[in-house]
């Protein structure tokens, strides 16, 4: 399935479907897509403005860096419900004799911990911008401060969103030493969502 060329009213439809493809996954890497490339414009019109010249070197740097993280998230857009649909494909396999029962349950385990790893490393991805989702919101053209909070916002929704998927996918698989370091993980980049949502939307200069 290919949703990252569709428009976004073809989506949206898509979602709004009784399909269980394109969810939540889907939906929160493309709010990580949206917070990476909002980060990106308000660089960009920060970047050369003789008013915001003593910090041209880190908004040519955040463009660079943010670029190839937008076009990482609208991939997961598709990794995350093809992920789903491996999960999905792995249950209808047939179960009439031991041999295929063995094989039907091999295939959910390994979808299943897929399934787990896409959107921790969706939610990793995301993560990875906030500092600079922070730079702009912080030092960036103060005409465009509320995009760097849609940013924000936007971003701390894809991560939450992201772990939702990787905690009920957890939930089905019985083996700790897999399951609880990417429990912790998840607990860590949870964390870090919230407080730099927070820090940003509280920013002194932010007060209007």
């Amino acid at each position: 399935m290919s949703l990252i060329n569709d428009n976004i009213r073809d989506f949206i439809t898509r979602v709004n479907s009784s399909e269980p493809v394109p969810g939540g996954g889907s939906v929160s890497a493309l709010c990580g897509a949206l917070a990476a490339a909002l980060a990106g414009m308000v660089a960009r019109l920060t970047a050369g403005r003789k008013k915001y010249a003593d910090v041209e070197a880190e908004m040519l740097d955040a463009i660079d860096t943010l670029g190839p993280h937008v076009d990482a998230l609208i991939a997961d857009i598709d990794r995350d419900s093809d992920a789903y649909a491996a999960v999905m494909n792995a249950f209808r396999m047939p179960k009439e004799t031991d041999e295929q029962k063995s094989a039907r349950s091999a295939a959910i385990n390994q979808a299943t911990r897929n399934a787990a790893l896409v959107p921790l490393q969706v939610a990793q991805r995301v993560a990875d911008i906030l500092p600079y989702i922070e730079l702009v919101a912080i030092k960036g053209n103060s005409n465009a401060c509320t995009d760097a909070c849609v940013a924000a916002m936007c971003a701390s929704t894809a991560i939450r969103g992201a772990l939702l998927n990787v905690r009920i996918n957890l939930s089905s698989i019985d083996d700790p030493d897999f399951v609880n370091p990417i429990a912790a993980k998840a607990d860590e980049l949870h964390d870090i969502a919230v407080q730099a949502e927070k820090r940003i939307l509280n920013l002194p200069t932010l007060n209007f």
